[in-house]
């Protein structure tokens, strides 16, 4: 097999994997009954995953086809505002911190600031729609769930990306 068909079935895995988890995530209860609305953010760790093996435009294309169609499976316009901007805010911050290196930033702090900015872009987006700043109040409640989950995630992602094998 081409080396451009595997990078294309390895693409295609990820996305495919991504998107079984976050439409079964949302089947399931948040663990975190202190802040509605948070979730453990488990499709992020194929982010993860992509961010450190592909390159920005396959990693890119992972993201944007769990984005799309895990909206389509089991979601509403609204979802998809606060996942896309959720998405942006976390992709532009993990693979800013990417470029610092391994030995300024880990794999599980990327994920943690990534879980974090996750939370923020959608408090962004609900706090245009709703036309007020107030919701940003609830910023230390999501972001704590942010941190606790971007950790785990990172864990796992980090344990992983030593099991898998770059193209």
């Amino acid at each position: 097999m081409s080396k451009h068909y595997q990078k294309m079935t390895f693409i295609t895995m990820l996305a495919a994997q991504a998107i079984v988890i976050s439409v079964m995530e949302r089947a399931i209860p948040s663990p975190f009954t202190f802040a509605p609305g948070a979730k453990l953010g488990l499709g992020n760790l194929v982010t993860i995953i992509a961010i450190f093996t592909l390159p920005p435009r396959d990693n890119m294309k992972v993201i944007g086809l769990r984005l799309f169609v895990s909206t389509f499976l089991s979601g509403t316009f609204s979802t998809f505002l606060y996942s896309l901007s959720g998405t942006v805010f976390s992709y532009l911050v993990m693979t800013t911190m990417k470029l610092l290196g391994s030995k300024r930033v880990s794999i599980i702090g990327i994920s943690t600031l990534g879980g974090i900015m996750h939370n923020m872009g959608q408090l962004l987006v609900f706090a245009f729609i709703a036309q007020s700043w107030m919701v940003l109040n609830y910023l230390p409640i999501l972001a704590f769930s942010g941190i606790l989950s971007g950790f785990l995630v990172g864990v796992t992602g980090n344990y992983l990306l030593k099991k898998i094998q770059v193209l």
